[in-house]
């Protein structure tokens, strides 16, 4: 067999050729790369935005509280249809109601430790929505129902001195009822109630009275924190007024010496063509108030005695 080889010089016409080929399968692997990284990152896309089958979402981690606890980082969504029991017959349905000692005592520290906060705030610092009592009262009772983490705090202001504790039934506005916590309709709780404006978020100190609250005494000695006195002033243009009983301040400690040591908090609403102010007082303050008529005792017409929140109520 015979090989025969052949010279090829630099003018061959097959130099070129292989220049063109090799350009050619340059720009095809440069296309292919892109291309493969497209199909890379739509992949990752894919994997990152669709679960597996029969796998669970994982959820992104929640914002740090400033008291962590895996309940407190833990909003409860109402799954399953709820039951619009009303064992007291008040209005309040069952399912608001705080029916264990911790989440009561969690939301009574709460309640009064934002209600004292805003009595030691600048007049220009206190929300704007607390125009008078009705309004510090609905303001203090949403937000010891919510999440206290450090989005909250941010937003209000409050960095208590200690941890009032977790509420761990549910946190608002996420509830059967959504953020319409007050009751504004007489009547027991009924489903219906859902879509007839039974509830609302707004309600002034004689509704919160009648229909969100209920008598306890109208012995000062039987208050417990968290509690409200209301007084009903007929010769005022708003007759109804509130006030909240802190008892032992979280914000000063020390401890008071007697039941008239208890501190009591409210917003006076206008006064004349003003806009009112916060007060903070003692119990032994308003036993001698110049003016009779807001004296909490039992003697006073005008005061109505101690009331609950009915969420708190304890027993069957």
């Amino acid at each position: 067999m015979r090989i025969r080889i052949r010279a090829v010089s630099s003018t061959t016409p097959s130099t070129p050729r292989v220049g063109a080929i090799a350009r050619r399968a340059s720009k095809l692997l440069l296309l292919l790369a892109a291309n493969a990284a497209l199909v890379a990152v739509a992949a990752a896309f894919l994997y990152l935005s669709c679960p597996a089958p029969h796998t669970a979402q994982a959820a992104s981690p929640a914002r740090p509280s400033r008291f962590p606890s895996e309940t407190a980082r833990r909003a409860v969504q109402p799954t399953q249809p709820v039951s619009w029991s009303d064992r007291y017959g008040d209005g309040t349905p069952d399912f608001l109601r705080l029916d264990s000692p911790v989440d009561r005592g969690s939301f009574r520290r709460w309640f009064t430790l934002i209600a004292e906060y805003e009595a030691f705030r600048q007049p220009a610092e206190v929300p704007g929505e607390i125009n008078d009592c009705a309004a510090l009262l609905r303001y203090s009772y949403r937000n010891a129902l919510r999440l206290h983490d450090s989005a909250w705090t941010r937003e209000t202001g409050i960095t208590p001195p200690a941890d009032p504790g977790t509420i761990g039934q549910y946190r608002y506005p996420i509830t059967p009822l959504g953020a319409a916590l007050f009751r504004v309709k007489s009547g027991s709780a009924t489903e219906s109630d859902a879509g007839s404006g039974a509830f609302a978020e707004f309600a002034d100190a004689k509704t919160l009275k009648s229909l969100n609250t209920h008598f306890i005494s109208r012995d000062l000695r039987d208050a417990r924190p968290g509690d409200l006195l209301f007084y009903r002033q007929l010769e005022t243009d708003e007759p109804y007024h509130s006030m909240i009983y802190v008892g032992q301040s979280s914000w000063m400690p020390e401890p008071i010496s007697d039941w008239r040591g208890a501190i009591v908090v409210y917003h006076t609403g206008p006064i004349g063509k003003g806009p009112g102010e916060m007060r903070r007082v003692t119990l032994a303050e308003l036993l001698n108030h110049p003016s009779p008529r807001w004296r909490p005792v039992a003697g006073n017409s005008n005061f109505l005695g101690v009331y609950r929140w009915n969420i708190l109520r304890e027993g069957n």
